[in-house]
């Protein structure tokens, strides 16, 4: 072949041993996998920051797989396709998983951690392990930027988990005729990093839930930077008082959410859509148009500098900003 690459990868000496991947054959192996995803790991640190985050109440006598060899494995076989935990029946002698873990690729006396100790695992977190956990995540957002960022836009939104069996806190969700939990997932939408993750029920969030889960991670975003210039966008179900409550109470902060269809609100539009629509016809073959049209996912929205705080008008019912 012409376009092939004869030349050996090198890769960090692991626990004494060398190791090169190159295209001679010999000993093959599946999943190479977990080698690259250990050098992605040693860049970010991010499996020993949620390692930082989980009491161990184990008695160090007993543990001899660590919480990080543990998150690492398991990490691991869920990033090459091995999802189930019992998958570590089989894989914990797999010496491509031991080399990633720093262990003796041939010793049969370096096996990592099997089904039961990942269950055991799993069945030991506390609530405020699993807090920990998702305010480290944030944490490592905050900590991959060399400089404050001048802007960010948290993209939230919740996505289906279904489940199978009746697990705890699974419900039946009609939008997504499944049952299912429902968890909320925050990315940066400008560089596409992850913030955190929350599992939840597979029921509609409330608009005070959503409040306090925002609340918290906005409050750790501002104590890292506090002149950075946060935009929230969401769908519908996020454009509830509360959300847009706090987002008021922030003067360096700007929210685009999306609301459900009525009588009122389409006529009072109507003339903004009008005209990007005549926009949209005569420039829209232009590279700048498109890459404009690219950059809105939500639509042509300039965020107004003068808002009004949500709450009741004299109809009883709730005022949105502007």
């Amino acid at each position: 072949m012409r376009d092939s690459t004869p030349s050996q990868l090198r890769f960090p000496a692991i626990a004494g041993f060398t190791v090169r991947a190159d295209f001679e054959g010999g000993a093959l192996s599946s999943d190479f996998g977990p080698l690259l995803l250990r050098g992605i790991e040693r860049q970010c640190g991010l499996i020993a920051r949620l390692a930082e985050a989980i009491h161990d109440g184990r008695h160090p006598s007993y543990i001899e797989h660590s919480v990080v060899d543990l998150l690492r494995q398991r990490i691991y076989q869920s990033a090459c396709g091995y999802v189930d935990g019992n998958d570590a029946n089989s894989l914990r002698r797999d010496p491509m998983f031991k080399l990633a873990l720093g262990h003796a690729p041939l010793d049969e006396a370096t096996a990592l951690a099997s089904g039961p100790t990942f269950s055991r695992l799993e069945n030991s977190l506390s609530r405020k392990d699993i807090y920990r956990l998702a305010r480290a995540f944030v944490e490592g957002f905050i900590a991959s930027y060399a400089q404050a960022p001048r802007i960010i836009a948290l993209d939230m939104d919740h996505s289906e988990d279904r489940t199978h069996g009746q697990q705890e806190l699974a419900f039946y969700n009609h939008h997504y005729r499944s049952h299912c939990y429902l968890p909320l997932f925050l990315f940066e939408g400008l560089s596409g990093k992850l913030i955190t993750a929350v599992l939840r029920p597979g029921k509609r969030p409330t608009g005070r839930e959503n409040a306090a889960i925002v609340g918290r991670v906005l409050r750790l975003l501002r104590r890292a930077w506090p002149r950075t210039h946060i935009v929230l966008r969401g769908d519908g179900h996020f454009a509830n008082p509360e959300l847009m409550a706090l987002c008021e109470s922030d003067e360096q902060l700007d929210f685009i959410f999306g609301l459900a269809g009525n009588q009122v609100c389409p006529p009072r539009p109507s003339h903004c859509l009008t005209r990007r629509g005549r926009c949209a016809s005569t420039d829209s073959t232009t590279p700048a148009a498109r890459a404009q049209q690219h950059r809105a996912p939500y639509g042509c929205m300039r965020i107004s500098t003068t808002r009004r705080a949500p709450g009741p008008n004299p109809t009883g019912s709730y005022s949105r900003p502007r």
